[in-house]
């Protein structure tokens, strides 16, 4: 008898979901807790595995429809050389529970110092685009189920606002697994692609409206001179690096900056609820990170109290699985303030947008040799521009200005955040 592959439930507030890319087509043989199909949310990517060994008898829901949790989106014919084999793994797994749990308690104590204890799913795949044939022309064939290989990845630490992986160009007469033929050509001749919004575009394009229409929105600027850090940086990136096993960045840097400002002007780190302000006295830092398929904001829970290689390797951790879509849920919610780095990608200033309900935002930039003047004499230094977006509601202009003054200081001078003053 057919087992029916439902749609789990995903958090406590997706009733939808959608369809991403399947993996095993109908027909094809899968092993008991192999990845099947990928479902989107407007946060992350969630992978169904089969839940028991046999073939896939039926497809119900294809890549980019949508569904409802509990809804059966297809089914798996079991077999009975499958049966057995779920059946022997079964009881070779019940002989080495004690093995295993020993082994998982030694390897969270390892990972203790990433504060991560997360199994990444499988790497996700950007959504299929659809090829646009001439009016008339027959539908194409999708060619093999295989699944493409997987994609490189690139610097750890790609910890920008960036638009969605850019999508393959697909060219009249060629076709791409899972591409869907639909509308005429445009009628110069030219080619166009039809490609349906993922979940976790819908809902940045959704956020990002909100923010603009329910809060007062103001950017200031500042620059901050970077030699002090960068000679402090050079200084220690080896021992640091030998020590943690990871290289030593900026970002940990200005999270340690963010907060001793955030301290000094607690409305930056409140929020707006009804009539009411609320005040957060801790502090969970979310760093912006382009993903697979849109920009995330993972957070960085009680930053306050994590060292430099403690956010340096979790920051290095959630930018490498946000690019697998590999994130949990849990791990993008909440945030009292964001942190958004567009410098990597060479942007020398823009205004971010607030995250809601948070009521500021720190854009970073590039580092650019610039001249300036020093005690009556023109220097050559490395500089960036800083960029604080505030709800101007509850942050007033004297706030932002002092909030970013703040940061400068304390980068400027970054033996303030050994000794606190």
């Amino acid at each position: 008898m057919a087992v029916e592959l439902k749609v789990p439930t995903v958090g406590e507030s997706i009733t939808e979901v959608q369809i991403g890319q399947w993996l095993k087509g109908e027909g094809e043989s899968v092993k008991k807790d192999e990845n099947l199909v990928e479902i989107e949310t407007d946060k992350a990517t969630v992978e169904i595995v089969a839940p028991v060994s046999g073939k896939i008898s039926k497809v119900l829901k294809k890549s980019g429809d949508t569904a409802e949790i509990g809804e059966v989106i297809g089914y798996v014919e079991p077999t009975e050389a499958g049966a057995k084999s779920d059946s022997a793994a079964t009881a070779g797994d019940s002989s080495k529970k004690e093995d295993e749990l020993a082994a998982k308690v030694k390897a969270q104590a390892a990972e203790s110092i990433k504060r991560q204890d997360v199994k990444p799913p499988a790497p996700g795949r950007t959504p299929e685009p659809r090829v646009i044939e001439p009016r008339g022309a027959k539908p194409v064939e999708p060619e093999s189920k295989s699944a493409p290989p997987k994609a490189e990845s690139g610097e750890d630490q790609a910890l920008v606002v960036s638009n969605e992986s850019p999508r393959p160009i697909i060219r009249k007469g060629e076709t791409n697994r899972g591409a869907v033929a639909r509308g005429p050509v445009s009628r110069d001749g030219r080619e166009e692609e039809v490609v349906p919004m993922t979940p976790i575009r819908k809902r940045i394009a959704q956020r990002l409206v909100e923010a603009q229409h329910n809060a007062a929105l103001l950017t200031t600027f500042n620059e901050v001179d970077m030699s002090a850090v960068m000679a402090l940086r050079s200084e220690h990136k080896g021992t640091f690096e030998e020590k943690y096993g990871i290289k030593l960045g900026f970002m940990s840097f200005f999270v340690k900056a963010t907060i001793d400002a955030l301290k000094l002007v607690p409305a930056v780190n409140a929020e707006i609820q009804d009539t009411n302000i609320v005040y957060h006295n801790y502090f969970d830092i979310g760093i912006a990170v382009g993903g697979g398929k849109g920009l995330v904001v993972p957070v960085l829970r009680d930053a306050d109290r994590l060292s430099f290689a403690d956010i340096e390797l979790t920051i290095a951790d959630i930018a490498t699985r946000a690019r697998k879509n590999a994130l949990q849920l849990e791990e993008l919610q909440g945030g009292t303030f964001t942190i958004s780095n567009g410098g990597v990608y060479g942007s020398l200033l823009s205004t971010p947008i607030v995250n809601p309900p948070q009521s500021g935002i720190l854009g970073l930039h590039t580092i650019q040799e610039r001249p300036v003047a020093r005690e009556g004499q023109v220097v050559i230094r490395p500089m960036m521009y800083l960029a604080l977006t505030y709800d101007h509601r509850i942050v007033d202009g004297q706030g932002a200005v002092t909030f970013l003054k703040r940061i400068k200081e304390v980068m400027e001078e970054p033996m303030r955040m050994l000794v606190e003053v």
